[in-house]
Parts: C-alpha cells; sequence; structure tokens
C-alpha cells in the first residue's frame, strides 16, 4: 500500500478509523523530507497493514498547527486513534522499522490506562 495525502478534512477520520497510522509531515522545499520519502514509501509497502499519510504543512497549515509541528520532518504513530509516537528528523530505515514494531506491540489497554492515569 502506497502512502495517502491526508488533509484537514481526512486526517481525524484517517487516524480513528484505522488500527495503525504513520503520518509524515513534510514540504517539498525541505531537503530531510526528501531524503525520509523513499524510506517511509519502502515501509509502507512492506506493512500493508498499516496506514501510511502524508501531510504537506505547506497545504495544509492549519492542520501543521493543530498537530504543533514545529519541525519537518516530523514523525507520528497512532493506534487505535491515539498518538503513541512523535518525532522530529528523518528516520534511516531500520529506526523506522522499529517504531512500526514497537507500535504494532504496544498493549492499548496499558496505553489507555495510562493516558486515565494521566488525565486523572
Amino acid at each position: 500500500m502506497t502512502a495517502v495525502s491526508v488533509t484537514a478534512d481526512t486526517f481525524e477520520q484517517t487516524v480513528v478509523e484505522n488500527d495503525v497510522v504513520l503520518v509524515d509531515f513534510w514540504a517539498s522545499w525541505c531537503g530531510p523530507c526528501r531524503q525520509f520519502a523513499p524510506v517511509f514509501e519502502a515501509a509502507s509497502e512492506q506493512h500493508t497493514d498499516v496506514v501510511f499519510a502524508k501531510v504537506d504543512t505547506e497545504a495544509e497549515q492549519s492542520l501543521a498547527a493543530a498537530a504543533q509541528i514545529t519541525s519537518i520532518p516530523t514523525l507520528m504513530a497512532f493506534r487505535d486513534g491515539i498518538l503513541v509516537f512523535s518525532q522530529p528528523g528523518a528516520l534511516p530505515a531500520p529506526a523506522l522499522e522499529q517504531v512500526i514494531t514497537a507500535v504494532k506491540g504496544l498493549d492499548m489497554d496499558d496505553v489507555r490506562a495510562q493516558i486515565a492515569a494521566q488525565e486523572g
């Protein structure tokens, strides 16, 4: 599955309706973004059970602002609609693979319990 472009209109639906979603916040003028793009695309072809989404921060400035993006590329990972990973910088393929494996391996009951404890 290749990466899909998401917008402010489709972002929430994409995150909520899929088990695991990785989001790459990028811009065409960003050198590290262009370096990370083929790594992200290759991972999308290996992990067909994960949605790989791309947000063009130039076209979607309000979405980038809402996500508090201050540096690009920034990778965010959502599992069951919950943000579980966020990190700026272009990741090499092995590091991206580690993130995907870790996100898939999360005990989401534990994650929800931790969030409830922090909010309570």
